[in-house]
């Protein structure tokens, strides 16, 4: 009999930043049996921009930071980096060619799971957690207007390593570049 590897789950996204929102996908993985997850950072050759401020480099030290602070062991997360693709059957090979084996992807994106169904990877849609304040795109809004109450939406560590990388004034510059 074949021995059985760590049960992986993919979480694809930008994670600009990543916030509690990713940490509650990820628990709530964990709690369903999946030993690692694969966190594979899309857009990862993009950065300063407004939708896409932060590096490849800093959004894989914020995951860190935030299983710190969380508590979850830093073995059961695996980040890799993938330049920006275009959305195709195709991408789904290519997407696998950067990871190690999974067993599912955790998306809530229609056209995301129809592609990997298609190619023959289990999907799973995990629930929505306060997508009202744990969302990239309100995370940097608030930043950019000067709303502190956005540290609320991510690890005490990952808002201390924003800030100490100029995080702030990025987001607030490329905003007024928009």
């Amino acid at each position: 009999m074949e021995a059985r590897g760590p049960r992986r789950a993919l979480l694809f996204g930008r994670f600009q930043p990543f916030h509690k929102g990713h940490l509650a996908i990820t628990r709530w993985a964990l709690e369903r049996g999946f030993d690692e997850i694969v966190f594979l950072i899309g857009m990862a050759s993009e950065n300063y921009t407004p939708r896409n401020p932060f590096t490849a480099g800093e959004r894989i030290e914020m995951i860190r930071l935030s299983f710190k602070d969380e508590g979850i062991p830093l073995d059961k997360a695996i980040t890799a980096t993938i330049m920006t693709l275009e959305t195709s059957i195709g991408s789904v090979y290519y997407v696998l060619s950067y990871v190690p084996k999974i067993e599912a992807i955790l998306t809530r994106n229609p056209v995301i799971a129809k592609i990997f169904i298609d190619a023959g990877i289990k999907t799973i849609q995990p629930p929505l957690f306060n997508r009202e304040e744990w969302r990239g795109e309100v995370i940097r809004a608030k930043i950019a207007r000067g709303d502190e109450t956005w540290k609320n939406a991510v690890s005490k560590s990952t808002a201390e390593f924003i800030e100490e990388i100029g995080g702030v004034e990025r987001i607030k510059w490329s905003s007024s570049r928009d």
